[in-house]
């Protein structure tokens, strides 16, 4: 009784549909989605993370700003 036995595979059922993918929206992706180019002056779109300085870019959320890096959290100010 050294064999060890096979499970029998369950295979999907022919004909049934496929799950569909939710479709989200894409954002800018790269260079461009962290400054702005105007003419000759350069700004940056998302804010610098205080702890550990120039460089490293917070990401942006719905209600908050959030570091990668080290995981720093700035809350966005609700607008009345």
């Amino acid at each position: 009784m050294s064999q060890k036995e096979e499970k029998p595979t369950v295979e999907p059922k022919k004909g049934a549909p496929k799950p569909e993918k939710k479709a989200g929206k894409k954002e800018e992706k790269g260079i461009n989605a962290l400054y702005k180019i105007e003419g000759e002056k350069v700004t940056r779109l998302r804010p610098i993370c205080e702890r550990c300085g120039p460089g490293y870019f917070m990401a942006n959320h719905r209600d908050r700003y959030t570091c990668g890096h080290c995981g720093f959290t700035r809350y966005k100010q609700v607008e009345k």
